[in-house]
């Protein structure tokens, strides 16, 4: 049993159980969360929270959103696994569902956005070798710079994080990265043996990084000149966050494959998903790849009503509309404590004047002014509130931001 230091109030108390008893691999805010709802987080205290980061938008729609909560609460009443060894009543339709609202054919389910890029991986590898003729074993799949697609043994090998990467080799080979935005470096590294370029089309982790433009365009230009498939990782800058369902979309491109996450599990169970036409994932037959809980029945049940909401295209709109908002907002902070902006839909990467503090600093002040958000790289925050957040509240945040950069000032 354990017993509670009654010189503590019940947030330290489980503040100091965390630090002894859960591995250090995340540096979160001093803030223990208790209830949320919509936009509104509250602490043990009472204390309410606007959240400006909507679990790096895996809760696009809101904390406990009514048509989500009521799925899974339907489900869990009836099966919600079963493994893939049999079939069950809810993988169809939210297949099906998913596939059209993408415009592919087949989804291979899985749970984690680092689970589905490993699983593309493997599928880019397997089409190359038996699709495109790739020699067995020479597949060479082209990455980005400041790329940030999970933190497995496979993906850690090509990222340029020194945190996500050193001192955890020997790497996977079979990865060529070039600087992100540069077109001329993609063209280039093609060889013979290259069977995918995979990349963010914004890139979350690295400040919300967006390319030039022409840049997607180009890309999706060289890899069908070459026969390559064009990977686009959507498990952030999907499922409505930038204003449309996906982020290519501002680029009229299309990608051969899709990986999508975070927000298909609508902030309640972990659920992702490559999403590609037959002459990609049909190259998988029984037993060369597979999860236990990919699929899930109650994963699909929440995975199918978040493909509902998405289908009314509200959602997207509102990120779009409420994304002027925001820029806005953020426009204005320029040269007060703000030295860049940058933005698409209701996500936003915004470099704070490294004179006032780093980004951690920022997101300290902003959690005392009952705002949270977290930093990234140094003096770096990004925004990203769920799409259900009124004016009013995204106005107030805001408030409170310029504060805490004159509180820093």
């Amino acid at each position: 049993m354990i017993i509670m230091d009654q010189t503590l109030t019940p947030a330290s108390h489980l503040l100091q159980l965390e630090d002894e008893h859960v591995a250090h691999n995340y540096h979160p805010l001093d803030v223990v969360i208790s209830d949320a709802s919509g936009a509104v987080l509250t602490d043990l205290d009472g204390r309410q929270y606007l959240d400006f980061l909507a679990a790096y938008s895996a809760a696009n729609f809101g904390h406990r959103h009514p048509a989500l909560v009521a799925a899974a609460k339907q489900q869990l009443d009836r099966v919600t696994l079963t493994s893939r060894a049999f079939h069950h009543d809810q993988l169809a339709p939210f297949a099906a569902g998913l596939t059209a609202l993408i415009g592919k054919d087949m989804v291979l389910p899985m749970n984690t956005g680092a689970e589905a890029v490993e699983s593309a991986i493997k599928v880019a590898r397997k089409w190359g070798y038996e699709v495109k003729g790739v020699p067995d074993g020479r597949a060479v799949i082209i990455v980005a710079t400041g790329n940030f697609h999970g933190r497995t043994t496979t993906i850690i090998g090509f990222s340029d994080d020194p945190l996500a990467h050193d001192h955890f080799g020997p790497y996977t080979p079979g990865f060529v990265q070039v600087p992100y935005g540069d077109l001329e470096a993609i063209r280039n590294a093609i060889t013979d043996d290259v069977v995918a370029v995979l990349l963010e089309p914004i890139q979350g982790e690295s400040g919300v990084r967006i390319p030039p433009a022409g840049y997607l365009a180009g890309v999706r230009e060289l890899t069908s000149q070459h026969r390559i498939l064009f990977i686009a990782d959507e498990i952030q800058s999907g499922l409505g966050r930038t204003g449309r369902t996906l982020a290519l979309e501002h680029e009229n491109v299309t990608a051969d494959v899709y990986l999508l996450g975070k927000a298909l599990g609508g902030g309640i169970v972990p659920v992702s998903a490559v999403v590609a036409d037959h002459d990609v994932l049909g190259v998988l037959q029984p037993g060369q790849h597979g999860s236990t809980f990919g699929g899930n029945a109650l994963g699909c049940a929440v995975g199918l009503a978040v493909v509902r909401l998405l289908e009314t295209g509200y959602y997207q709109q509102r990120a779009a509309v409420l994304g002027l908002q925001l820029r806005e907002r953020l426009d204005n902070m320029v040269g007060r404590g703000v030295v860049a902006v940058r933005s698409r839909g209701l996500w936003a990467g915004i470099d704070i004047d490294p004179g006032l503090g780093t980004g951690r600093d920022v997101s300290e002040a902003l959690a005392r002014r009952q705002v949270l958000t977290k930093d990234t790289h140094g003096s770096t925050i990004r925004l990203a509130p769920p799409l259900v957040i009124s004016e009013a509240q995204l106005d107030h945040g805001l408030d409170q931001l310029e504060l805490a950069l004159r509180d820093l000032s």
